[in-house]
């Protein structure tokens, strides 16, 4: 496989800073002082991939990260892998996860992979210590660890499911080019609405691809993941994954992990996967909505305080769901004492978008970098808007609808 390109000075300048900025998303503090401030962005859209509202930079270039992993497991489902080898509802949810390494999880994949005729060997995950440990406070065993209890061994026995399904070859199953990882490219453009050939792609931690997209995209994904719906390319894949997530989200995350937090306390409406460095994806069956926060120092710590503050402020949360969020929202610090030393409490403001302040932020954009933007921030497609003439004022103008055709 050849390594992806390196981003480019013009890349790293873009994420250290967009246009528009990243905002304060959640603040630590020490008695009386403020200790630090976490910064990112929110996007908050429909299932067209209309945004409604947004804090920050809702078209930040973000990779995805583990939220990416339903949309890695459409293929298989839509080409009916999970018929042919009778995989039950929580292993398909397991094929989303980024699951903790408890004794269910590692039963759970040795059984996919037993199914579909591969072995622990065929895994090009690696290893790394069962997530539970950390969740625990317990101290793991020494190493080795067994790449069955790696946080993404379901997605990978998913995907070489896949291969045995589809006759591809399994050794080279990560490889950039593998049939696979061409069918994952199809369907991650797909549900994010970014075509194929502007997927910036990077190597995950568990060595697949993965890819960035707008962070309005992964909202985009999410909304249409919980829809329920029937997908025009899909089918019932899309709804089929949501389903299994909502209703066995022990196997996508675990015991004391925010997604399975998440999604107990929505109660079968929201289906939530979070990302490394900071990512948190949630869709919403019955808004149709798609939510995805990032937050920009990768950090967990401002992530969950704004992710809850998120779901508050738009009106998804009643009294007995804000008390079981409360320890996500305001999570209490302490030392190595034990000491309670201060908490990390939620900044985030969603702005209410409509078409016409989407294009006047896109005019401030345009007037501030002296370019007009690359992207429409409506839908996440690349029309560019047109220059007016007129005047000389370098204005930003769109159809008359205030979003692109497209």
């Amino acid at each position: 496989m050849n390594p992806p390109s390196l981003p480019t000075a013009a890349v790293i300048a873009a994420a250290a800073h967009p246009s528009p900025a990243h905002v304060p998303l959640a603040a630590v503090t020490r008695g009386g002082m403020v200790d630090a401030i976490h910064h990112g962005s929110v996007a908050v859209v429909d299932v067209r991939g209309q945004l409604l509202w947004a804090a920050g930079n809702p078209q930040a270039i973000v990779p995805t990260r583990s939220a990416l992993k339903p949309f890695q497991a459409v293929p298989l489902v839509a080409a009916g892998g999970v018929e042919r080898f009778g995989f039950s509802p929580d292993e398909v949810a397991l094929l989303c996860a980024s699951h903790s390494g408890e004794d269910r999880h590692v039963a759970a994949v040795a059984a996919m992979l037993a199914k579909a005729g591969n072995r622990v060997a065929d895994l090009q995950c690696g290893t790394h210590v069962p997530g539970h440990y950390e969740v625990s406070g317990s101290t793991p065993p020494p190493p080795p660890y067994s790449p069955l209890a790696h946080n993404c061994s379901g997605k990978h026995a998913g995907m070489l499911a896949w291969c045995v399904h589809c006759g591809a070859p399994k050794d080279s199953y990560l490889d950039f080019d593998h049939p696979l990882q061409v069918a994952i490219r199809r369907s991650v453009a797909h549900f994010t609405g970014v075509a194929e050939a502007d997927l910036v792609w990077g190597i995950d931690g568990c060595s697949a691809p993965n890819y960035a997209v707008p962070l309005a995209g992964l909202a985009r994904a999410f909304a249409r993941l919980a829809s329920g719906g029937d997908d025009p390319v899909y089918g019932q894949a899309p709804a089929r994954l949501g389903a299994a997530m909502t209703e066995h989200p022990a196997m996508v995350s675990g015991e004391g992990r925010n997604d399975l937090a998440y999604m107990r306390a929505g109660r079968g409406d929201w289906v939530a996967k979070i990302g490394a460095e900071g990512v948190q994806a949630i869709g919403v069956r019955s808004r149709g909505l798609g939510i995805a926060v990032k937050v920009a120092d990768g950090g967990k710590r401002g992530l969950h305080p704004a992710t809850v503050a998120v779901l508050d402020q738009l009106g998804l949360l009643d009294d007995e769901q804000r008390a079981a969020l409360a320890r996500w929202r305001e999570p209490q610090l302490r030392n190595y004492r034990g000491l309670a030393t201060g908490r990390v409490r939620p900044l985030v403001v969603l702005d209410k978008f409509d078409a016409v302040s989407v294009g006047a932020q896109l005019a401030t954009a345009a007037r501030a970098s002296g370019e007009l933007p690359g992207q429409c921030m409506v839908c996440s497609c690349k029309r560019k808007p047109q220059r007016r003439a007129m005047s000389g004022s370098g204005e930003a103008v769109f159809p008359p609808s205030g979003r692109c055709r497209t």
